[in-house]
Formats: C-alpha cells, structure tokens, sequence
C-alpha cells in the first residue's frame, strides 16, 4: 500500500467539492463524547474526478451548545505549524464566534468520518479555507434566522458578533447558546447562494493569533506521543537492521533478559527490498518495565545479519557515479527550441555541477507510539501526520479491519514528513498483540537517525549559454537522485513527474533554449519526503547557478530576474513538458503560475533589505528566489565576517505572497523556523552511507544549526493578497541555502556547488 505523495495529491482534472450537512446527535456524541442541545453542523469535502462520485464523509464537525461554547473538531494534525488554530479561526471569523468561547477537539484517525486528514504537503489552509467559511457562514445565517424569526424582524437587519446574534434597531440580543436549539431545527441554507463575509471584515483572519496549543506547550502540560501513559504499559526498544533490507540469520538474547526490567524479547519481521513506505524495517525488541532497561536490554542483544544486497553501498561512490552521468545525454522532460543550436552558437558557455547531500528529518520528538490490543481491537496513541495511513497499514501488518483500529492523533514534536510515514505505528502494533500488553515503541536519536526515509541526494549539472548581446540564450538542467517511489518499487529509477514539478520543470525564466533532462539512479536506502522535498536541491542548483549567469553578463542578479520574468504572464509549458506538471494537485486554472506575482515578491524584498546599499567591510548579501507549494518567495540573506573570521548571518528576509494569510502569526513562525531550518541544510547537516550503514549516530555527527549560526534577525514581509490561500511551511526553506552560499561568494569569491559548505 502506498498513498500519492503530497506534493501530487490530487490530479489536475479532479474536482474539490463541499457540502455542509446536520449529522445525527448520536453521531456527534460518538466522534466528540460531547452531549447537550444545541446546533450541530457537518462539513464534506471530497476530491472526486470529472463525471465520478466519492464516498460522503465529514471532515469537521461544529457544534454550538446552549451554554453558549462553540466546539469544533480538528481533523489535521498539530506539529507547532498552528492548523488546530488557522481552521477553526476561519470558521468562528465567518460565524461572528467569540474566540473566547471556542473550544478545538482533536480528531482520531478515521477516513470515514473525517476524510483526508493527511496532514503534510503544506495543503491542509488552501484545502479547507473555503469549506471552513462555508460551515461558519452556514451557522451564522441559521442563527440569525432563529433570532430574526424570535424577534418578528428581516434577517438582514441582524448581526452576528462576539457570539450574539444583535438586532440593532430594538437593541436585542440573544447569544449563539440561546439561538442553537431552534436553529438546528431550520433547514440548510442553499450553499449556493451562501452570503460570505467580505475580508475586509474579519476579526481573526489576517490577523495574529496565538496558537490553541501554546500554553499547555510553554507549561509542560502538553501530550505528545511519548507523554501517554497507560496501566500496565510496558517500553519497548528495537536492534533493528543496520542495512536496508538485511535479515537475521540468529540471535542471543539471554544477556538481554538478564538485564533488571527487562521481560521480553520479540522478534519483528520486516519487508526486506524494497523496504516500502508503510513497513518496520526487520529487528529485535526488548520490552521491559522502563526505557532505560529497553536501552540496556537492547546493548546486549548479540545478532547476527544477512546484510543482502546494500552491504556494499556507499553514498558517496553513488555520488561520483551519478555526478558521472549528468556528462551524457538523459532522458528528456521539457524542451523548448534546440538547446545544442544555442549552445554551437554561444559567445560563452557556463557548465557547472552541483552536489546535495542525504538529509535526515531529526525531529526534535523521535518518533513513538503506542498500542493496545484488546478484544480483536487496536487501539494507538502516535504523532502522526497521516493517521489514516497509519491505521490502515497497523490493519494490514497485523491482519485486521480497519474498523477495528483507533488512532488517537497526539501533538507532535516536529513532522517535516517523517511522521507522515508509519512504521513506528505498526512496530507498536504487532508488539502489543504478539504480548498482548499495551506497548509504547520509542525511538532513540540514533535510531531516529539510522532509520529514516531519508531527503534524497542528489547531483545537477546546469550548462548555460550566453549569446553574443551576453543574454541568456540556453538552459540545459540535468537532475540525477532516488526517487521516492523506489523506496516501494525499485525499478523507478529516474524522478517521478511530481518531484521534477519541485521547482525544475517549472523553471520559469523566459529563455529562448530550454533541456531539462534526469539520469537513471538507484535506492539504496529508504528515501522520503522531507520539507519542500525536491526544491531543496533544484532550489540550490537554480539559485546560485542564476547568480554566477548574472555576475557573467555583467547585471545585478536581481535585476536579471525580474528581466526574465518580463512579460506579465501565466506560465502552463504546454508542450514542452514529457509527462505530467502536478502543480501540487492544483489546477493551473485554480492555481495559476503567475510571473506578475513572483515579480511582486522580488522588488519588496530588494526594498526592504535595501538591495544595493553600501554594506559595512565583512558584510555581503545574497538573492534567491523560488516559487514552491503554489507560494511566491524572495529571500534576501545578510552574512558578515569578524576579526576572528567567524562568519554569521545577521539579517535573512523574505517577501512572501501565499494569497490570503490566515493567522499572519503563524505564516512568520513558519517562515523564523524555516530561516533555521534552510540554515542546517546550507551548513551543517549531512547524512553518508558506507558499507550500507549510516555512518551519522547523534546530533554530534548530523550537526544542526546552533543558536550562534542561526540568522540573528528574521524579516518576513506578507504581500496582502484576496488570493486563495496557498502553503507557508515548506517554501522558506528553498531559497534560504542558494541565497546563503551568493553572499558567502560575493564575500570570500569563492562559489558554492555542494552543501553543505562551511561558514566558519
């Protein structure tokens, strides 16, 4: 089994749909174990293809109490990115709801009840805006017809505000929790002729707002998957292979069931090759009374391995090898004009490499979960990003029906991808029905990061031609790394359509000569979507390649950029793409490539960092800009140089245009934590195989950026838009490296080609 990944979750010839319901009372009570009157609200939203139909399932319900308290049931999962907050806010704004008096239910993992509730891809605000203000304007216009019908007055000389329904001519008023009994008995209002609130009227929307979660996480009283707790619960620890699809050939555990508080030692059988996206890798647990005894269990397990076929892998002949292949001709996946005609004729050629490493998540929560099996049922407690999946492949290893597996979401300690994959989940799962105990599985930081399904790395080589007016004739962009989907099917050996629309194909830069092409690579370990996935390494390539073309014909880069994106125009590549651009499961004609917008994003950010101002000695700044999840970025990066000559980042801004900013508080946090997060990828991290293992074991070896190396200033400049909601969480982290390694050149003259490079 194995989802499409979310950057291609929808085709582009499917349909988004919403339909606002009134669930059963007794169905509300099941999902929510809330009782009482009041106005219950179902909202359906479905993406169904052109001519077809889907099954009818809710994704939120809204209740409103006759004690006047607004409860809405969050189907996303919360991993500090605020959609327990951004959702709701949108349905209490479009209600005229006091946010005072709202409360969030977290929702368990059931796609019957709630739909898609993968929560990754930086889709979850631009899927659901719309169906949100539905369901809130559907309350409202209920209520106030409840009050206006009360009153004996027109619904339109009523308001809905602060939780009260107000008639201002007579001065009444009656709160939501008065009105709720007798609004639930009207009928829907037609959602086709639904009255929505104009923007320019919002209280909460556009507007910043702290997170429902925030004091509970600066308290400690925050649940996160290791922080559940259950009577008789028992830790379990996993020796599990050190190569991908290695096998036990035997094992001792004796020294192992010595160790005090050690009880059990449970062997796990794992997928082999390909490893798969849903599967535990092959290991031994040791199950005992406390971690710290799992641990120590686990030291003294003697196996030994059939290492198979990745014994001999190292990354980095992988990386000489597809560095290699970029040197011939590749599979062909856009063209415009002929490329070798411009490169015959040119007055120069620009022929550069450029190298990315593996990266691993690292998660500041490892992963865990835990299960309890019971009576033919599951039962778990994880910080899932995708608890459907989870639930159905727990069903699928351990033989069951689905309907016969909770998932209860917790919060998360960070995602960025790895908690979207569950095989922590089903390593709970068959451990707590193998030993009928319930079983919390933890991760420890090495097993964090041995273990992973790593961002893939990946090798580019960009040859650019200049023609005798110095103006830039041709592109030809090679791109080589392991694909996601052999991690499930080893003969994908070239990038997928989906990964190469991660800001390759869709190289926007009116150029006359345009060859994309992709080389052939192999897995050899478990590859994954990391934040903003293949724009990591396209946006590097792109980036500092546009900078080193700028510099060659004598132009500001930023200049150059906006003269590339002269016309203001919407951008499909039709016929010059091979296989399909997914545009993140959007429609071009919903979501269109807009060069106007990205033009937009560049000159506010030369304004704001004051592009071209006389810096102090030891200061340099460096340009890139990256379109990514439907969301227009610039970044402009601000380095200087000591006496000692540490380099540090004193200032990084970002223009950003994501359409219609729902919690503007949220949209910066993201942007501050993807500054950081862009800065461990530029310099500090990296993950190498050899012998088949991964040689990184701690945060000692897979360096992340420490508070001195991390940007001291963060500006995020929000273009105000009515446009539809696009993602904020993966596109800071794209043009932060490229932007990085430009000003380090124009500060030391020396050009960057491989992360991570060293600032120190």
């Amino acid at each position: 089994m194995m989802p499409t990944f979310p950057f291609s979750k929808n085709k582009p010839d499917q349909q988004h749909t919403s339909t606002i319901f009134a669930p059963s009372r007794r169905d509300f009570i099941k999902i929510s174990s809330l009782a009482g009157g009041g106005l219950l609200l179902g909202v359906s939203f479905q993406c169904t293809g052109k001519g077809k139909t889907s099954t009818f399932s809710p994704n939120v319900y809204l209740s409103i109490s006759t004690d006047n308290l607004v409860t809405i049931i969050a189907h996303r999962s919360e991993m500090g990115q605020g959609i327990r907050t951004s959702l709701p806010m949108i349905v209490a704004d479009e209600m005229g709801a006091d946010w005072a008096r709202v409360q969030i239910v977290q929702a368990e993992g059931d796609e019957e009840k709630y739909g898609n509730q993968n929560t990754d891809g930086s889709f979850s605000v631009r899927m659901f805006y719309e169906p949100m203000r539905k369901a809130g304007a559907t309350a409202r216009h209920m209520l106030i017809r409840a009050a206006a019908q009360k009153w004996g007055v027109e619904e339109s000389s009523c308001t809905a505000e602060k939780s009260m329904v107000v008639h201002a001519e007579t001065g009444k008023s009656l709160t939501f929790g008065e009105l709720a009994a007798e609004a639930q008995e009207l009928e829907l209002p037609d959602q086709e002729s639904l009255q929505l609130k104009d923007s320019g009227s919002y209280k909460l929307v556009g507007k910043d707002v702290p997170i429902v979660d925030l004091e509970d996480m600066v308290t400690g009283k925050a649940v996160f998957g290791a922080d559940v707790r259950l009577d008789g619960m028992k830790v379990a620890v996993i020796q599990r292979t050190p190569v991908v699809g290695a096998t036990m050939a035997s094992y001792d555990d004796k020294a192992a069931l010595a160790i005090p508080g050690v009880e059990k030692v449970v062997p796990i059988k794992g997928s082999g090759n390909p490893p798969g996206l849903n599967k535990p890798l092959e290991g031994l647990a040791v199950i005992a009374g406390n971690t710290w005894a799992a641990i120590k269990g686990r030291e003294a397990l003697e196996i030994t391995w059939d290492l198979g076929e990745n014994a001999s892998y190292d990354s980095r002949s992988q990386m000489e090898s597809m560095l290699k292949s970029t040197l011939a001709e590749g599979r062909v996946r856009r063209n415009r004009g002929e490329f070798k005609t411009a490169k015959s004729t040119a007055s120069r050629v620009l022929d550069r490499s450029f190298q990315a490493p593996f990266y691993a998540h690292a998660t500041i929560e490892p992963p865990a979960a835990l299960a309890s099996y019971k009576d033919g049922k599951m039962e778990i407690w994880a910080p899932t990003q995708h608890p459907q999946w989870a639930r159905d492949s727990v069903a699928e290893a351990c033989a069951m029906e689905a309907a016969d597996v909770r998932v209860n979401v917790t919060l998360l300690g960070g995602g960025f991808g790895r908690k979207s994959k569950p095989d922590y989940v089903v390593e709970a799962a068959l451990l707590a029905k193998e030993t009928g105990m319930p079983i919390r599985v933890q991760w420890t930081r090495e097993d964090d990061l041995h273990h992973d399904f790593f961002h893939a790395h990946s090798a580019q080589r960009i040859v650019a031609t200049l023609d005798a007016q110095k103006k830039l004739s041709g592109w030809n962009h090679h791109t080589v790394f392991p694909s996601i989907g052999a991690t499930s099917n080893p003969e994908e050996l070239h990038p997928s359509d989906g990964e190469l629309g991660l800001g390759c194909i869709d190289f926007p830069f009116e150029v006359p000569h345009i060859r994309i092409e992709t080389h052939e690579s192999t897995a050899h370990t478990r590859i994954g979507w990391l934040r903003s996935v293949s724009n990591i390494h396209h946006a590097f390539a792109i980036c500092a390649m546009m900078d080193e073309i700028a510099e060659a014909r004598g132009v500001d880069p930023v200049e150059q950029a906006l003269e590339l994106l002269a016309d203001d125009a919407k951008l499909d590549f039709a016929g010059e793409i091979e296989g399909d651009f997914g545009n993140y499961g959007e429609s071009l004609e919903d979501y269109p490539w807009e060069t106007k917008r990205l033009k937009n994003v560049i000159r506010r950010v030369a304004k704001e960092a004051d592009w071209g101002k006389t810096l102090p000695e030891g200061h340099a700044m460096g340009f890139a800009v990256h379109k990514s999840f439907l969301t227009y970025v610039a970044c402009i990066a601000e380095i200087a140089r000591d006496e000692s000559g540490t380099i540090t980042i004193p200032e990084v801004h970002y223009a950003v245009d994501c359409g219609i900013g729902v919690n503007t508080d949220r949209i910066r946090s993201q942007f501050e934590g993807g500054a950081i997060f862009g800065t461990s990828i530029a310099n500090t991290s990296a993950i190498t195989l050899k012998a088949g293992k991964v040689e990184q074991h701690n945060f000692d070896g897979y360096h992340l950026a420490r508070m001195p190396q991390s940007p001291k200033k963060i500006y995020v400049h929000l273009i105000d838009s009515s446009r539809k909601p696009t993602g904020v969480g993966e596109p800071p982290v794209p043009p932060l490296a490229p932007a990085l390694a430009n000003a380090y050149y124009k500060l030391t003259g020396k050009r960057i080609y491989q992360l991570p490079f060293s600032m120190a």
